[in-house]
């Protein structure tokens, strides 16, 4: 071996060791609840770039054994709904119970840019400040329903931090809600009153997808405007076919403004933690599978993106697909041959 191929190998393996031990040391860091190591955990996770994406991997998977315990609640609503100053009611009042939070707060993404306001974390002063609670603003992307692409793998970081109870919030700009459906334990849905037809402003599938329903903003002259919501809405609750779990949604009335029907919401949440447990490990077991699926198709697609031929052959079809000069599974067919060969 030359002395230069020498010097190289030892500069690699120092670049090796040094890679080790700031994983080690995050995953020590995030262990003890240290923010800043679980801060920096989820930005590796978020990554676009592949070596620093393996290196947030690497840290899950040895997180991984310490992940499971805390409640994951996701709450959505459409915009204008007061999410964030809910949150923070709702947060202040999951603090005061003793629990430690964390808040996975999704905000829009430009369709021309890309950007994100990423302004949760501004909007929960009061929260933020708590060293009970962490709050992590991500950009939604063009995730489905807002859900930040790794907002999963975030809730287990966060577990494995020793936090109690994560709260998702998505951007509930009316698209399915599924993704985060299909990552929580109960799904919480804040609606408006006097904002136009209640029944007939949001679908039904997000309300059959809802653990609860909160008429938020019920204060002032608002009030009997959400008393009269909330009559209608468990009035069209009753007319959904029994769930597995045999669990009832309720519908609640609360001001985050005035930090006015917190308690009775989580009393709500806590019921549902007792009556369907032997339900919620199913369920989760459920929802491993359906992202252990969702994992593979991304990487499957990845790797058609990166390979010339299947680029080029995606390519292709996509645009006669998109003219209509050939069905979309006559192509995923043609697709399938083209990888066979590859």
């Amino acid at each position: 071996m030359s002395k230069k191929d020498a010097i190289q190998k030892s500069i690699n393996k120092i670049r090796n060791n040094r890679s080790q031990l700031d994983i080690s040391t995050l995953v020590d860091g995030v262990l003890k609840g240290d923010l800043q190591s679980l801060a920096t955990s989820i930005t590796l996770l978020e990554s676009t770039n592949p070596q620093k994406r393996q290196q947030g991997q690497e840290i899950l998977d040895k997180l991984m054994p310490h992940t499971g315990k805390a409640k994951r609640i996701g709450i959505t609503g459409v915009p204008g709904v007061g999410k964030s100053t809910f949150i923070e009611s709702f947060g202040k009042h999951l603090i005061k119970e003793g629990y430690k939070i964390a808040v996975l707060a999704v905000d829009p993404s430009s369709q021309v840019s890309g950007g994100s306001i990423l302004g949760d974390k501004t909007r929960m002063e009061e929260l933020s400040i708590s060293d009970k609670a962490f709050i992590r603003p991500s950009p939604a992307g063009t995730t489905l329903g807002g859900v930040a692409a790794r907002t999963r793998e975030s809730i287990l970081l966060c577990e494995a931090a020793g936090f109690d109870i994560i709260l998702v919030e998505t951007v509930g700009v009316g698209q399915s809600e599924t993704s985060v459906h299909s990552m929580v334990d109960f799904f919480l849905l804040l609606m408006l009153a006097g904002a136009g037809d209640d029944l007939q402003g949001i679908k039904r599938g997000i309300m059959e997808m809802a653990d609860m329903i909160v008429i938020n903003k019920a204060d002032g002259d608002n009030v009997p405007l959400a008393k009269q919501a909330r009559i209608n809405y468990k009035n069209a609750l009753h007319l959904f076919p029994p769930r597995k779990d045999n669990w009832i949604p309720n519908v609640q009335l609360a001001s985050g403004l005035n930090n006015e029907g917190t308690e009775d919401i989580w009393k709500e949440i806590e019921r549902f933690y007792s009556d369907t447990a032997q339900f919620i490990d199913d369920t989760r077991k459920e929802q491993n599978t359906y992202w252990f699926k969702e994992a593979v198709n991304d990487l499957i697609l990845h790797e058609m993106m990166n390979n010339s031929k299947l680029k080029s052959s995606l390519i292709t079809l996509e645009a006669e697909v998109k003219n209509g000069y050939i069905s979309a599974f006559g192509a995923a067919q043609r697709i399938m041959k083209t990888i066979k060969n590859v």
